[in-house]
């Protein structure tokens, strides 16, 4: 079966129990309170579950004229039905040692009475006992189906509770608090229809039939209770109900209902006549009852109380995913058909997040004159004027295609194009996952072995969807195929909730290299570390201009450099000191400083050293062994960052710095330069599971990784991707 099946059972599961599911989960963690209330009131006496059935009767004869039953509860209380010296019959809670009354009987409380009876039947008697136990069902298919999306998201079984790559808030923790409630939940739906297949008398029937064969004699005297080895052998845990003797005839026996089955004892001599062991099915009854209710247990009723509020972020996060990715799979409204076009853009995307990009690029190739058609990998076909195809694909968990690329593969092979074809194909992904753009790879593979089809440029991946790198491609790509291409970046939703003004508590002038940096402070409480990003939507402007964020003390450090027509750049250059402005912090917790490595190095050019000034002068950092090299243009280009970097170096930090200018002639040298002179710190850094972080432009960032790429190879004998499938390297590059 493919992911799809499983995705969409699971969301048509949903959808179609979701208002019966709300009730069930809103009564449930009302019910949850229940025993948890019950539980607290001082009825159970402790030390009680051990004492004998004799004492306990031995007790309440002693004390009163006629007892005519005893029960202990879920809870462990003690409840007595007994007639008084007033010959009153009277239920109460007493302690067993000394058969005392210790209060009177526990009312239901009408919260609990009205939400047990909407939890059972929504009042609505059989239908709604039905209706309950088949929502039961539906979510227990719901937590199956989830088990296998997150298997063949995670890549198998043995992976299941493998670190889970968060890339969306509600998604990530839809998987993270689906894993530990997948028990409590599969225990609860399936004790749920349990429960309502007994009420409808659906499960086999148990017959208790007792057989006597009492031969005491009509004239035997009644041995006292502590000569009765079964009531001495019997302790209160053993025990629900104690029925006592209607009449001193000797054919009225105690009856006892214990947890494991029934019992008769003669009432002379403490024989026991008959004993009959539950079935099965009386024992899972009994078991449903106890794991759907929580009774007699605080911790499971807290269980059960967070598993309900689960069920709560499940509907809520499911359907903002629905949502989400019914927004980020924009239609693009195709100007030519299959047939007409020269350009051919094939998209393959699980949540929908491709289209954006898709979406711009067909909007450059449009701006050009030139004939498009944007279309899904499930629906390729042959393309009669057809000169260039572009793949732009995701790929789902690790390595399986987007659902709607899953029929690519077969559609290929059995496609005849008219035309040769030039094809490119861009790879989406999270280095975080082991198959990093592995489905692009496969439809590399696909399309090398069609004779119609040749390579315009290389396989070009993508981590964390970055518009930047993207843009890079594409001018790549431009070049490659004579193009000019202005792609711009999809608009996002600005989310004012999330924004908050920052004040401007220092600046510094412009260098010459026409970058600076500016120092801001949160006006109100703020959680962020360097290496997060600051999104700023500059005067009318919906789309975020992003800034990596180094963190001094409390205040945050961005390093800007001016474009001469940058919209951003130069609204921040503007800002003075005390001026707000507002802002959002984008939480990037994959370019976070390690603390568990033993080694980090940091690699950076321009402005992209901004976050690593923070990360060095983090005192809870000094513990790992630091190393930043940096690239500019000139030894001025430098100074503004000095002060930062000394501090660090002096606060022992930090230890090796190593800077290059690229445009000075004494010692012109780029940062690549500095990492390949030391390439056996790298590859030392490497072989001990240290970490290598890289900030910056995507050229820059480009060259580093062939340096990286050779070392690894000729010093250490491994691809370098293999160190970033561990996540030894992490990029944040523009």
């Amino acid at each position: 079966m493919t992911i799809s099946i499983w995705r969409y059972s699971h969301l048509i599961l949903a959808i179609s129990s979701s208002i019966f599911m709300l009730l069930a989960s809103l009564t449930g963690i009302v019910l949850a309170f229940e025993p948890i209330s019950n539980q607290v009131k001082p009825y159970a006496v402790e030390e009680a579950q051990s004492l004998s059935v004799a004492q306990t009767i031995s007790a309440l004869q002693a004390r009163y004229d006629e007892v005519v039953s005893v029960e202990i509860d879920q809870n462990d209380f003690v409840q007595a039905s007994v007639f008084t010296d007033e010959g009153q019959n009277e239920d109460f809670y007493i302690n067993p040692f000394t058969a005392e009354k210790i209060g009177d009987i526990i009312e239901k409380d009408p919260i609990f009475k009205f939400a047990t009876n909407l939890h059972r039947s929504l009042f609505l008697k059989s239908t709604g006992r039905f209706i309950v136990g088949f929502v039961s069902f539906l979510l227990f298919l719901m937590a199956v189906t989830g088990v296998l999306l997150i298997v063949k998201r995670q890549g198998g079984v043995t992976k299941f509770f493998s670190k889970v790559v968060k890339e969306d808030f509600d998604q990530y923790y839809h998987i993270i608090i689906g894993r530990y409630t997948l028990i409590p939940i599969i225990i609860i739906t399936l004790t749920g229809v349990y429960l309502s297949l007994e009420k409808f008398s659906l499960l086999p029937e148990e017959k208790i039939s007792h057989q006597f064969n009492d031969d005491t004699p009509s004239d035997a005297t009644k041995l006292p209770l502590s000569d009765f080895d079964s009531f001495n052998t019997l302790t209160l845990s053993d025990v629900k109900r104690i029925e006592f003797p209607f009449s001193d005839a000797i054919e009225d026996y105690y009856f006892l209902k214990l947890k494991d089955g029934e019992i008769y004892v003669n009432q002379y001599n403490g024989n026991i006549v008959s004993q009959q062991d539950y079935g099965l099915v009386s024992k899972a009854s009994s078991l449903s009852m106890v794991l759907h209710t929580g009774q007699g247990s605080i911790s499971w009723s807290l269980v059960l109380l967070v598993t309900c509020f689960a069920i709560l972020f499940f509907m809520y996060s499911g359907f903002a995913m629905t949502v989400k990715g019914k927004k980020n799979k924009i239609k693009i409204k195709n100007k030519y058909n299959k047939d007409s076009a020269e350009y051919i853009l094939l998209i393959g995307s699980e949540m929908g997040s491709t289209f954006g990009f898709a979406k711009s690029l067909y909007n450059a190739l449009i701006a050009e004159g030139k004939s498009v058609f944007v279309s899904e990998l499930n629906q390729y076909t042959s393309y009669k004027n057809a000169q260039h195809l572009v793949v732009l694909t995701a790929t789902y968990g690790d390595g399986a295609p987007p659902t709607n690329a899953r029929n690519f593969e077969k559609l290929v092979k059995i496609t005849q194009q008219n035309n040769d074809l030039q094809y490119a194909i861009v790879g989406f992904g999270s280095l975080a996952y082991k198959g990093f753009c592995e489905f692009a790879i496969g439809v590399e593979r696909m399309l090398q072995v069609q004779t119609k089809f040749s390579p315009s440029l290389p396989l070009h991946k993508i981590n964390n969807q970055s518009f930047n790198e993207f843009k890079s491609w594409v001018n790549s790509w431009g070049k490659a195929v004579n193009l000019n291409l202005k792609v711009e970046e999809p608009e996002r939703q600005i989310n004012t909730k999330k924004m908050m003004p920052f004040r401007v508590v220092k600046r510094t002038d412009l260098n010459s290299d026409q970058s600076f940096i500016i120092e801001l402070q949160p006006t109100k409480k703020a959680t962020f570390v360097s290496g997060d990003l600051l999104s700023i939507y500059p005067k009318e402007e919906k789309v975020a201009r992003q800034y990596s964020i180094g963190k001094i003390g409390d205040n945050m450090v961005l390093s800007i450099k001016k474009h001469e027509f940058g919209v951003c750049s130069n609204y921040l250059n503007d800002l003075m000191v005390e001026d707000t402005f507002l802002a959002q912090i984008e939480e990037n917790t994959d370019f976070h400083f390690s603390n568990s490595a033993k080694e980090v190095v940091m690699i950076s050019n321009g402005t992209g050293i901004a976050p690593f000034i923070g990360m060095i002068n983090q005192e809870k950092n000094k513990a790992v062994k630091s190393y930043l090299f940096w690239g500019g243009r000139t030894n001025a280009s430098f100074k503004m960052y000095a002060p930062f970097v000394d501090k660090s170096f002096y606060a022992k930090r930090l230890s090796g710095l190593y800077v290059g200018f690229s445009k000075e002639e004494s010692q012109k040298r780029y940062v690549q330069d500095l990492i390949f002179e030391k390439a056996d710190l790298m590859a030392r850094v490497l072989k001990n599971g240290g970490v290598i972080m890289i900030c910056g432009s995507v050229a820059m960032e480009t060259e580093v990784m062939k340096v990286l790429e050779h070392i690894a190879v000729t010093k250490l004998n491994t691809f370098l991707s293999v160190f970033q499938a561990k996540n030894q390297i992490k990029t944040d590059c523009y």
